[in-house]
Parts: C-alpha cells; sequence; structure tokens
C-alpha cells in the first residue's frame, strides 16, 4: 500500500504524518515551529527533519505541505506567512525539490489542503465541487471544483474571512474566537441576558456555556448564524456551488446557529439555490492538517496540479 507524507505548518508546532491510502494516519511526528526556524533557515531545518522521515519510511510516494499563509502563483514560495515569520518569503518546494529530485511535492495554504483532504479522505461521500469553511482562531476557506483546488487569479483566491458583513467588519472579525468573546462581552455590559459567563473568558468557554443551555451564550450562536449565512450568500452567488462542507473548532457549535443561518440564507438567495443546497459538517476533524496535507501530495502525483 502506498505512503504518503502529509506536513501542517502552524505557528505553534510542525506536524509531519505518514498516511495510507485509506486515510489512515500510521505515524505522527512534530517538532516546536520555534525549534525548526532556529537560526533562521528555516528551509533548511526542515529539508532536514523530513530527510529523516523518508529515511524511516522509504516508500513514501509523495510530500505535500500545508502552510497558514499565501504562496506564489507557482505554489513553489511563501509570501506572507505572519504565524510562521522565519517562513515567509522563501522558496521552500524549489529547496525541497533540489534536495529530493525524484520526490513528488506540493504545497498550498492550509485551509485548501483541508478543503481537498476531504475528497481524498473524508468519511462521507461528497462531490467533486464544495465549498469548504472552516470556523475556528478566523475564519478560512477552500474549493475544490471537479476534483483540484480553486486558487483564484494568483494562487490566493478564497481568503473568505475577509469578506465583508453587514456590521461594516470582515466575517473573521465578526465570528473568529476573538469576535465570539467580544460579543459575549458587549452582552454581558448590556446586562439583560442571564449567564454564568463573567471576567476573563475563552471562546472555549463560551461554547460550552451554550453546551449548557446559557441565554447569553446561546444568543451570541445565533448572532453568529446571521453572519455564518451572509458569508454562504455571498460565496454561493459568486462561485455558484451548493454543497458546502464546515469544519474548524467552532463547528461543534453548528447546531447553534442553523435557525439564523438559514433565514439569512433562504432570505437572500433563490430556489435555483436552495433547493440544492447541502450544507454539512466536514468529517476529518483534529486530522485535517495533516490529511489535507497528504491529499496534496496525493494530487501532485497523480499531475492534478
Amino acid at each position: 500500500m502506498k505512503q504518503f507524507l502529509g506536513v501542517d505548518i502552524g505557528g505553534t508546532n510542525v506536524k509531519f504524518g505518514v498516511v495510507d491510502t485509506d486515510g489512515n494516519i500510521i505515524k505522527k511526528k512534530k517538532y516546536p515551529t520555534k525549534e525548526v526556524s532556529e537560526g533562521g533557515d528555516f528551509c533548511g531545518n526542515f529539508s532536514k527533519l523530513l530527510a529523516k522521515r523518508l529515511k524511516k519510511f522509504p516508500d513514501i510516494a509523495s510530500v505535500g505541505i500545508g502552510i497558514p499563509g499565501t504562496i506564489s502563483a507557482d505554489g513553489t514560495s511563501t509570501l506572507d506567512l505572519p504565524n510562521v515569520p522565519a517562513l515567509g518569503n522563501q522558496p521552500l518546494v524549489k529547496i525541497l525539490k533540489n534536495d529530493f529530485p525524484n520526490l513528488p511535492i506540493a504545497m498550498d495554504n492550509d485551509a485548501n489542503a483541508a478543503a481537498l483532504g476531504e475528497l481524498h479522505f473524508g468519511l462521507e461521500d461528497i462531490p467533486e465541487t464544495y465549498l469548504f469553511i472552516t470556523l475556528g482562531t478566523g475564519v478560512g476557506g477552500g474549493c475544490v471544483i471537479k476534483g483540484q483546488v480553486f486558487k483564484g487569479g494568483d494562487g490566493n483566491g478564497l481568503e473568505i474571512g475577509h469578506v465583508m458583513s453587514s456590521t461594516g467588519k470582515t466575517i473573521e472579525q465578526n465570528i473568529g474566537k476573538a469576535g465570539i468573546i467580544e460579543m459575549a462581552k458587549n452582552y454581558i455590559a448590556e446586562g439583560k441576558l442571564s449567564t454564568t459567563l463573567s471576567g476573563e473568558f475563552d471562546a472555549k468557554m463560551v461554547a460550552n456555556a451554550a453546551h449548557e443551555g446559557d441565554e447569553l451564550a446561546l444568543q451570541v450562536y445565533h448572532d453568529m448564524g446571521k453572519y455564518v449565512g451572509e458569508l454562504i450568500v455571498s460565496v454561493v452567488r459568486v462561485l455558484d456551488i451548493k454543497t458546502i462542507l464546515i469544519g474548524g473548532g467552532v463547528s461543534e457549535t453548528l447546531s447553534y446557529l442553523e435557525k439564523n443561518m438559514y433565514e439569512v440564507i433562504n432570505a437572500f438567495l433563490p430556489e435555483y439555490y436552495t433547493k440544492a443546497l447541502d450544507i454539512r459538517l466536514a468529517t476529518l476533524g483534529n486530522n485535517a492538517g495533516i490529511l489535507g496535507a497528504a491529499s496534496l501530495g496525493i494530487n501532485a502525483l497523480e499531475g492534478k496540479l
């Protein structure tokens, strides 16, 4: 059975995962991003770590790399990576292809990778064309059209977290983790809704309060539903895509925002879209980063990038 290496580069850790064709992660290994960045030579250090993985797993057929930022149009160099500054504006793939000339290697934004991962390794059957929305610390997106990642004009399309909303803020400012906390604090200041939240709290605590039926926390997610609905209306109108997967940490609270989300969708989308609209949760959970990255390598191996 073939094996693929998926690498999920984040601000805290660089995670390597050996994945088989069925989507089983055979082996995981992570390194602190700070350690990989030592000496200002992220690419060189990364190449050495990759060599170790390849030596231990010589049957790896391809390598895919997901990064938290923008890339060059040809997919070989990083551009802006605020959370991994040592990897910003670096020709990572060019360096790796020089070090490993016979190995298919691909790199893309981590949201695009996670989107593609659902096609290759998802637990449910999905069409080859769909939108992927990730709700977490921020709001990200990816799109797969006929089995290939849609990248926009110069490789960095679908930055849907920056779509404007009716509040005059971006969607990410509204419903990223910071936005959730801000909404909750504003409602606490108004003092009209009962809540167990007080003092300093994080977005996870708001979610936990909602699970326990907290009136204020549930109102926050009701508001979030409106903004997610607005986002879906905008993107569906532009892309004409009717299957939407929602992933990320906030996706666990989808049931609390669905009512308001669908009210907005039904108010602003005609039947052409709504009669076939399929909105569901993504299936890869915490493994989306590694499996998504591995799927990039699979597409590279198959000549689909």
